[in-house]
């Protein structure tokens, strides 16, 4: 009798050790999970499109994609809630002035092949043939201080002579509510728009509206770099802790958008599922021609930051052009 109950003594301790191996095993090899708050914009949820459905994956981290307004993102960046944050680049120096260093991880928003995105547009039958016709007028502009506004601003400049200061300027900047900016210019509220991606793609699809220049392309011609408004960052002391866990997001997030180029249709129409906002078509136009995000960083994309960066020194909107260099991690993928 002594013998079974010993028996059943070490059976027991066995099964124990065994669960506590088991869960020794599982914690061990339990995933890192890596936060990332980005613009909620329909067409980014195509960029994550396979990260979300698990067509791409990780065995070392998990990642926890939160879809933010402008504001959302803006208040979260000093509050370093995420561990990755898309932000504007002009945010970098911004932040530098108060005391926050951003480190670059990777581009998020470039000008897209086609370079059609930050136009000038005006209702087909208006009066305004030239940006000329425009002077003394109103201008839409969802954001005043966007980084994509202050490239619009730096075209206009640069290349056509305009006086884009915000008092006593050619133009009177009006800043309307992004959803609003398209009906804005219909009921004459704004004599022209700088049309957010969506609407530039409706406004061309009704054909009731005109496009006095591309300011895209104009910054292409003036700087020889396409437009770069969003990068994705984080913070020096995230990245001491955990350097191997953000070149795996990087990792995840750079095959996630070549999965999303190489199948646009599919990923157009998973996304046109998931909203009304936009169609499976205008994900592909959106690659093509209005943005595009890299999530990498080219050499352009350096010139592009400096550029606007010295540009905006120039308009007194910045004191201090960043070393382009230092704010980029080492470990960023570079195109």
């Amino acid at each position: 009798m002594k013998i079974f109950k010993i028996i059943s003594r070490i059976t027991q301790l066995t099964a124990v050790a065994a669960i506590a191996v088991i869960a020794g095993f599982s914690q061990s090899d339990a995933k890192e999970k890596v936060t990332y708050a980005y613009l909620a914009d329909p067409a980014l949820e195509g960029i994550l499109y396979a990260i979300k459905s698990g067509k791409v994956t990780s065995d070392l981290i998990d990642v926890e994609a939160s879809a933010l307004q402008i504001p959302a993102l803006i208040s979260s960046t000093p509050a370093k809630k995420y561990d990755v944050i898309m932000n504007a680049v002009m945010a970098i120096p911004f932040a530098k002035k108060r005391g926050l260093d951003l480190v670059v991880l990777s581009s998020a928003l470039r000008s897209a092949p086609g370079r059609e995105g930050a136009g000038i547009w005006v209702k087909k039958d208006s009066p305004y043939k030239t940006l000329a016709d425009l002077k003394g007028k109103k201008i839409g502009s969802y954001s005043l201080r966007a980084t994509g506004t202050t490239w619009i601003r730096i075209a206009l400049w640069k290349k056509y002579g305009i006086n884009v200061s915000y008092k006593g300027g050619d133009y009177e900047w009006v800043q309307i509510p992004a959803p609003a900016l398209l009906s804005s210019l219909e009921t004459g509220r704004v004599d022209a728009a700088t049309l957010i991606h969506s609407q530039a793609y409706k406004a061309r699809a009704t054909n009731d509206y005109r496009v006095l220049t591309w300011t895209s392309k104009d910054n292409f011609e003036l700087f020889g770099a396409d437009t770069l408004s969003a990068v994705n960052v984080t913070y020096p002391e995230k990245l001491k802790v955990r350097p191997e866990a953000f070149k795996e997001f990087n990792r995840m997030l750079h095959e996630s958008v070549q999965y999303a180029v190489n199948n646009p249709d599919q990923v157009g129409a998973a996304i046109a599922k998931q909203t009304t906002k936009i169609t499976a078509d205008y994900f592909k136009a959106w690659l093509k021609d209005y943005a595009y995000f890299p999530a990498v960083i080219s050499e352009a994309d350096k010139k592009a930051m400096t550029t606007v960066w010295t540009m905006s020194k120039e308009m007194g909107i910045l004191k201090n052009v960043p070393d382009v260099n230092a704010v980029i991690w080492a470990h960023a993928i570079k195109e």
